[in-house]
């Protein structure tokens, strides 16, 4: 293959990438093939490959990407397929043309050039790029262009490891490629390692920080669950409003039990002699100190303690049905067994709370059963007194001495 076979190749590659380039080829561009050819050349004189050998090789390397123009996947075979149409079209022995097809065909990922020297060179122009100062620059070009093409994007964390990947896997097939070439490309493959370390100890630092705000917030939500300071100190109010109501309703039936007390004290101390002297006032007097009786029995019912066993089970805490803050239900239990509960309880505000509903609550329903007890001997105490007097009245007036 002449000299002038291989200027027409440039000349007609050129052309190609200039008129019928498509859109997103940001790496396999004319710049890269140039690149490729100039490579195979030098590999190819270092290799001492004949004149005409060179020359295949370098017409070669000018085809072998030229198949990216109509698409991505099976390039290759594009590439084989315009490099064959041309050299044809220019008189170029068959024997020739199948070493330029069989150069490209070796480029295919994995590289396989077999025993084919003119592949092996074509093969390490192709990778040359691997060790250059500017690998890092080109090869983000080929990640722009693979996301552009590919349906599966690439992050520059995957698109670093599936990298490492080639470097660890690829080795150079001509003597000058791996004693040239070889260093450089160990030098980017530790860059790429501490690239993709640096890109991990960044996402490793975000997602800690997202785990912390993450808690942070979880925190805050659960912070803004428990109940504020309004409804703490609805509790507290209430709480007070309630044991001021029980205070309330204690005095009340100490009222009315001392009242009665005196009465029935008098009664039965100075009046019981005078039923002697006026009999007609016995069913009276007897009536008014059943009304007495009657009505200190419901108020000493209204005071009367109401006290539960004292005691609890670990089930009890545990399924939460136990109230820790009425003494009624804690005081048989031992210090350690309390302390241990309300600990429980303090590290579930729900049972925390709820215990202070069903504290309320409870307390709440104890009122109202004094108040109705108070009002029963309110009631009796009143109608009592008042059929007492009219019975008094009655008695005296109209029955016969």
């Amino acid at each position: 293959m002449n000299d002038q076979i291989l200027k027409e190749t440039e000349e007609y590659i050129r052309t190609l990438f200039e008129t019928e380039s498509r859109e997103g080829l940001s790496y396999h561009d004319v710049i890269h093939t140039e690149y490729v050819a100039n490579q195979a050349m030098q590999i190819g004189l270092r290799s001492k490959l004949s004149r005409e050998d060179l020359n295949t090789v370098v017409v070669a390397a000018w085809f072998h990407d030229i198949g990216f123009m109509i698409r991505s996947e099976g390039h290759e075979a594009e590439s084989q397929r315009i490099a064959r149409e041309f050299l044809a079209s220019k008189g170029v022995s068959n024997d020739r043309i199948k070493k330029v097809v069989e150069c490209i065909s070796a480029t295919e990922m994995p590289q396989n050039p077999g025993n084919n020297m003119l592949a092996k060179v074509l093969c390490d122009a192709d990778m040359a790029y691997l060790s250059e100062d500017f690998y890092i620059e080109r090869t983000q070009l080929l990640r722009k262009e693979w996301n552009h093409e590919s349906e599966r994007k690439l992050s520059r964390k995957a698109y670093y490891r599936e990298t490492i990947e080639l470097f660890e896997n690829h080795h150079y097939f001509t003597a000058y490629g791996k004693e040239t070439f070889s260093p450089g490309k160990e030098q980017n493959l530790q860059l790429l390692h501490s690239l993709l370390k640096e890109i991990e100890k960044k996402e490793h630092g975000k997602a800690a920080r997202t785990k912390a705000k993450r808690k942070k917030s979880k925190k805050k939500k659960e912070k803004e669950k428990l109940p504020g300071r309004g409804v703490e100190s609805m509790f507290r109010l209430t709480a007070r409003n309630q044991i001021n109501l029980s205070s309330i309703a204690d005095n009340k039936a100490n009222i009315l039990i001392s009242i009665n007390t005196i009465v029935l004290t008098v009664l039965m101390s100075i009046g019981m002699g005078k039923i002697s002297d006026y009999p007609v006032i016995t069913i009276p007097a007897v009536f008014f100190i059943s009304t007495c009786l009657i009505t200190i029995i419901f108020a000493i019912l209204s005071t009367r303690p109401k006290i539960s066993s004292g005691k609890f089970s670990k089930e009890d805490i545990h399924h939460k049905r136990i109230n820790l803050l009425f003494f009624g239900n804690f005081y048989n239990m031992k210090m350690d067994e309390y302390e241990w509960a309300v600990k429980e309880m303090m590290e579930d505000s729900d049972y925390l709370y709820s215990s202070m509903i069903r504290d309320q609550y409870s307390l709440g329903k104890v009122i109202a059963n004094k108040y109705r007890l108070l009002r029963i001997a309110y009631t009796i105490f009143m109608i009592g007194l008042i059929l007492s007097s009219l019975l008094f009245a009655i008695f005296i007036l109209f029955v016969p001495q």
